[in-house]
């Protein structure tokens, strides 16, 4: 059995999404992009407590309210954006690194490249444009 090999930390996730209207998947795609930060090898999590498909090969996990990071796992989860759930399977606990998977049904998906999202900023840049928005608009 696969999972033989390491220890399993493996969060089941619902999908879940929440915020700003939905966009088309490459709008969405481009703004968690132009947030996002370096690659880091490696992030802490207590818990993940959502998750949002971008692509094919890209994914948000949210660990906390202020806390997202864009995965990008290598090209073999073609059922990556049609996903219910997935699993994150990892081998040291409460930390994901760039050497755990994304099981997405049977297909099993490493990791390649994380990134932080800065959701702070992207919440305040969406506030200002709901602001500049509503001034725009006249009685």
């Amino acid at each position: 059995m696969r999972a033989a090999w390491f220890v399993l930390m493996v969060f089941i996730l619902a999908g879940c999404a929440s915020g700003p209207p939905r966009l088309e998947p490459n709008q969405t795609l481009e703004r968690y992009l132009s947030y996002s930060g370096e690659p880091v090898d490696r992030f802490s999590s207590s818990g993940l407590n959502g998750w949002e498909s971008l692509a094919r090969d890209k994914l948000v996990l949210r660990s906390g309210v202020n806390d997202a990071f864009l995965i990008t796992v290598w090209d073999t989860c073609p059922d990556l954006l049609f996903a219910n759930d997935i699993q994150v399977i990892s081998v040291m606990e409460f930390t994901i690194t760039r050497f755990d998977k994304i099981r997405v049904g049977r297909d099993i998906c490493p990791i390649r490249e994380i990134r932080e999202i800065d959701l702070r900023q992207m919440r305040l840049d969406d506030a200002a444009i709901r602001r500049q928005q509503q001034a725009g608009k006249t009685p």
